[in-house]
Order: structure tokens, then C-alpha cells, then sequence
């Protein structure tokens, strides 16, 4: 049995200057899931994002530096990003550019963690552009995408009046996300352990 101290920290990003976006409310849907499974979690949504444009002051505001600290600890990171004009927001690219403040870490960037990935946007073809690119941000983050990636067509209903997911199809990509970023979190903490770390 899993204690809650050594719960697995997944950290979710997501969401747009406006509150409760839909790329909001679907990073807030995935984390519930990994609750579901036992993680703790720590939502960075849409105006907790609006950070100062990195690499211009070595100054960082109090959101990017619980970001950062956040994501150290962290066991697995979701990511939400609208699609805009076929690829993920300034804002979202903006926040993932203070990773670089963990390039020396012991754990250096994504090293060792399961990255859930989400795109969400007005048609199909920016969602697939926006989850390309999340994934190969990921990779050059040195995270470990899940195999399953979500899309979600905004043209189409994407929540119904209780604020569940109104197609049971994404439902079933959500839960099978939280499925693999858990595993994948609680196998890197047992190894990690096994190795004294």
C-alpha cells in the first residue's frame, strides 16, 4: 500500500490568460485522474503561467520559482496546451523556457519523468501540429512522453452540463494516460530507491 508521503508529485501545466479555459479544465481533468490513482498533484494553470518573458532578467517571479521547484520534485508533468495558429501558445512555450533553471540539476530538465501530453484546439489538424510539437519539447526536455497522447476537437463538445468529458472516448484517453504516467512514476521511484537516490 502506497503512503501518502510517498505519493508520487505529478505537476500539470496548462490553460490561457483567460480562467478555466478548456485547456485549463482539461489539465484539471487529468490530474484528478492521477489523484484517482493515488498521486498528489500541483496545478500550474493559465495566468499562474504569465510569466516575464525568460532569458531577460536573471530576476524570477514567485510563480516561476514555485514552477520550478514543483517540477524538481515531481514524479511525472502534464502538459495542456491550446493550439495556436497550429502550434502550443507563447505563454505555455514561455513557462516550459524556465526549465532551463534545472539544466544542473541531479536530475537535470525532465530527466526521469513521465511527461502526459495534451493538445487541445478549433479542429483536428492543430491538435496533431500542437502535439508534435509538445512531444518533441518533451524529448528535448530529456522527459519520457506517454505513448498515448490526447487530442481534443474544441469544435465538438468537449464537457457536458455536470463539467464531465462529453465524449466517453476522451474520458477513456485520459484515464489511460493517468494509467501510464502512474506506472511510469512509481516504477522510476521504486528504481530509485533500489539505487539508495
Amino acid at each position: 500500500m502506497q503512503t501518502e508521503s510517498k505519493a508520487p508529485l505529478i505537476v500539470g501545466l496548462g490553460g490561457t490568460v483567460a480562467v478555466a479555459s478548456s485547456s485549463e479544465r482539461i489539465t484539471r481533468k487529468i490530474l484528478e485522474a492521477c489523484e484517482e490513482r493515488g498521486a498528489r498533484t500541483r496545478l500550474f494553470a493559465g495566468p499562474e503561467l504569465d510569466f516575464p518573458t525568460y532569458g531577460t532578467s536573471d530576476e524570477r517571479c514567485d510563480n516561476a520559482r514555485e514552477l520550478v521547484a514543483a517540477l524538481r520534485e515531481a514524479g511525472g508533468v502534464v502538459i495542456v496546451s491550446p493550439g495556436y495558429h497550429g502550434t502550443i501558445s507563447g505563454m505555455l512555450k514561455n513557462a516550459l523556457d524556465y526549465v532551463q533553471d534545472m539544466a544542473k540539476d541531479e536530475r537535470p530538465y525532465f530527466d526521469g519523468r513521465a511527461v502526459g501530453l495534451a493538445a487541445v484546439a478549433a479542429g483536428w489538424q492543430a491538435t496533431g501540429s500542437t502535439l508534435a510539437t509538445l512531444r518533441a519539447i518533451a524529448h528535448a526536455l530529456r522527459g519520457w512522453p506517454t505513448p498515448l497522447g490526447v487530442t481534443i476537437n474544441s469544435l465538438k463538445p468537449v464537457f457536458d452540463m455536470e463539467g464531465h468529458f462529453a465524449d466517453a472516448a476522451v474520458r477513456g484517453q485520459v484515464a489511460a494516460m493517468a494509467d501510464q504516467l502512474m506506472e511510469f512514476a512509481n516504477m522510476r521511484a521504486l528504481a530509485r530507491e533500489h539505487a539508495g537516490k
